[in-house]
């Protein structure tokens, strides 16, 4: 008479295959979240800065983008009406860090004061940094 069914034996070997299988895989998933992450929100952030260059232009006005590095929310800013705010911290789990407080474009979509602006941002071990120029153009 034959017996169907798993051992023992047989049981233990494929779970302890799928616990090193499954402790190789976490690692590599956060850190293709902590990329992801960090990916995403430089790409925000790069539209907030264009979407202050355009308005500026459009405008004719100046036009802020203001960052709350302790809180991590990006604003975008024509006097003192708000057009954009994105709490990065909030959405993506990441932390934000920065040389200034703000950079502001001119009605002419140059950058408005005396030095480039780098913004980075971090989860985990991955890391971004966006550099806008006096020029008002922004590198990743």
């Amino acid at each position: 008479m034959r017996h169907r069914g798993l051992t023992l034996l047989e049981l233990t070997v494929v779970l302890a295959i799928c616990g090193v299988l499954t402790a190789v895989a976490i690692p590599r998933f956060a850190a293709f979240r902590n990329a992801s992450s960090v990916r995403s929100a430089a790409a925000e952030v790069a539209a907030l800065f264009t979407l202050a260059r355009q308005t500026a232009v459009a405008h004719r006005a100046t036009v802020a983008v203001v960052l709350d590095t302790t809180a991590g929310v990006v604003s975008v800013r024509s006097g003192s009406a708000l057009i954009a705010r994105r709490p990065l911290r909030s959405i993506y789990f990441v932390t934000t860090s920065a040389n200034r407080d703000s950079a502001v474009y001119d009605a002419r979509g140059m950058g408005f004061g005396v030095s480039n602006i780098t913004i980075t941002i971090r989860r985990g071990s991955s890391v971004d940094t966006l550099t806008m120029s006096r020029l008002g153009r922004l590198t990743w």
